[in-house]
């Protein structure tokens, strides 16, 4: 128990359990609330959050640049990319699907007196929502999308897929250079990328203050009142996110060998952080090192990470197809098979590559809900429990993308069983 303090997964949740405090008592009193808020605690959370954006994009190239170049083998590249993809693909269709299963029989927007809501203005969204309809709508939009005409403004946007198109093209090129030409740049990305991961650990010192912040400011926004009324949709997320993560991925797991339980006890810190800041960015980097570290080759462990970042996003996916049945049923539209259909085939569109997008679900749900005829107006309803619900489906992200890496690894035969069992039993020795 006296270690658990000392472990950054105790500071953050000590953290947690603080902010909610502090949020409660801040909740009823205006004029405190308004002060703190905008000169203390936004203003720390913010600081935690642009750290983290700050170190995603060069990690992400120079993981991506050495990963790639680690693989030399343009077919042997494609190989991997094509697994991948199809493996991301088919965990989020799966998603999709248990969603819009079990909204439609649980009904959680049934019997809601839509008078008795809170309403939160999300126009902010609408203009990220026109781009992402355009490029739904336009195969060839789509494909332009992830070519980047200027890297730099890529970057500068957080454009995720457009940087993961360089990355690869740059790897390629390098691995495809003499031995003698190749080693400095290749040396210049490794001690980037080992920098960065410096840079990281320091950054995750001034988590547990961030997750304070941040969890602060919500709870003293919305209280816990506004989610008397949606209880049952944030319990039906919750539950579904949690059956997702241990049967639908536990039976991945046990289907390659591995145990979800143990990926979950070995990924502790992490999850416990993604879930409190409710940014998967934040660990991008330590799900790196620890897959890594538990038997993934590098080359596959720095291309699935960053690649899943944006094409598999489990919890988004499940919660965005809950969200949409849900507003159709709080305004008593029914959804015949035909339009639930188009649903999922458009949530499997518009659900990839916009991670970087502030408010991503808002948007991707946004630009779906027109297509089967339910109102957008809906989502300012949801808006209050919206932090609650990003939480959980950010820590199922994270899990989903790092068991991706181990299924990969294993589906290409380059899994480290040996180190993987060494990794484990000095992860899990050292929480007991």
């Amino acid at each position: 128990m006296k270690q658990l303090k000392f472990t950054l997964a105790g500071k953050i949740f000590l953290a947690l359990i603080l902010g909610i405090i502090l949020g409660v008592i801040l909740h009823d009193q205006d004029h405190l609330r308004d002060w703190m808020i905008t000169n203390i605690l936004s203003p720390a959370g913010e600081i935690f959050i642009r750290m983290i954006k700050m170190i995603v994009v060069p990690i992400v190239i120079a993981t991506l640049v050495i990963g790639i170049a680690g693989i030399g083998d343009a077919k042997k590249l494609g190989s991997i990319g094509l697994k991948t993809i199809f493996y991301f693909e088919i965990i989020t269709t799966l998603a999709i699907l248990l969603g819009i299963t079990l909204a439609n029989i649980f009904h959680p927007g049934q019997a809601i007196d839509i008078s008795t809501l809170a309403t939160i203005d999300i126009s902010k969204y609408e203009q990220t929502t026109l781009e992402v309809q355009s490029n739904v709508h336009s195969l060839v939009g789509t494909i332009l999308s992830l070519i980047p005409s200027n890297i730099f403004a890529s970057m500068d946007k957080g454009d995720i897929l457009p940087i993961i198109f360089f990355s690869v093209l740059f790897g390629l090129g390098l691995a495809s250079l003499p031995g003698e030409q190749k080693k400095p740049l290749l040396n210049v990305f490794n001690a980037v990328a080992e920098t960065m991961f410096k840079v990281t650990n320091i950054v995750m010192g001034y988590a547990p203050i961030g997750v304070f912040a941040l969890i602060s400011v919500t709870v003293a926004m919305f209280g816990f009142a506004s989610l008397l009324p949606l209880a049952k949709l944030v319990l039906l997320v919750y539950g579904t996110i949690v059956f997702f993560a241990l049967c639908v991925l536990g039976a991945v797991a046990r289907l390659c060998k591995l145990r979800i339980w143990t990926l979950i006890r070995i990924l502790k810190e992490e999850l416990i952080l993604a879930y409190s800041t409710a940014s998967s960015e934040s660990v991008l980097p330590l799900i790196i090192e620890k897959m890594e570290a538990y038997g993934a080759p590098a080359a596959i462990t720095r291309f699935v990470v960053p690649t899943g970042y944006s094409l598999n996003l489990d919890g988004s996916t499940l919660y965005q197809s809950i969200a949409a049945i849900f507003i159709a049923q709080l305004y008593g539209i029914e959804l015949p098979i035909g339009k639930e259909i188009v649903l999922v085939l458009t949530l499997m569109v518009t659900s990839k590559g916009i991670a970087g997008v502030p408010g991503v679900s808002f948007v991707v749900l946004l630009a779906t809900l027109g297509s089967v005829g339910i109102p957008l107006e809906g989502l300012a309803f949801i808006a209050g429990v919206d932090r609650i619900l990003d939480m959980a489906r950010t820590a199922l992200n994270v899990l989903g993308n790092a068991l991706a890496v181990l299924v990969i690894a294993k589906w290409e035969n380059q899994y480290d069983s040996i180190q993987a069992l060494a990794y484990e039993q000095k992860i899990l020795i050292g929480q007991d």
